[in-house]
């Protein structure tokens, strides 16, 4: 069956959008849609205000891993994601989880606690 011009997309064209609520009406083609509000921040902002950040890869349980535990109490870690389209995204703070790499900072990420931090750039991440 072929999609005629008026009609809506289909719902798998909406998978790319985080999404809270959707309704859809086929009588009227009416979209209600309610898209999550995340505040921002710019990987190199991030860099600029807390400086140079060093790549930590985790090689024990981070419960015992006391430099990581330090870096955390301190409010130095950020955790860089992959979200769904492939683009790297982070957050301060730990989250363990498969797949995640991990950036130490120098000083702390406390002003950047409530945002996701997009547009990373590794060249900005020494090796």
């Amino acid at each position: 069956m072929q999609q005629r011009q008026s009609d809506p997309p289909c719902r798998s064209s909406l998978a790319a959008f985080a999404l809270v609520g959707r309704d859809c009406w086929r009588a009227g083609y009416r979209w209600v849609m309610k898209l999550l509000k995340v505040k921002t921040a710019r990987f190199s902002r991030v860099v600029e205000k807390c400086s140079q950040p060093k790549v930590y890869t985790l090689w024990q349980k981070p419960s015992a891993d006391r430099y990581l535990q330090a870096q955390l109490k301190n409010n130095r870690v950020m955790t860089i994601l992959k979200s769904e389209s492939g683009t790297d995204f982070g957050i301060a703070g730990f989250k363990e989880v498969k797949d995640a790499r991990y950036l130490i900072f120098p000083r702390s990420l406390n002003r950047f606690a409530s945002k996701q931090i997009v547009g990373i750039d590794w060249a900005l991440v020494p090796e």
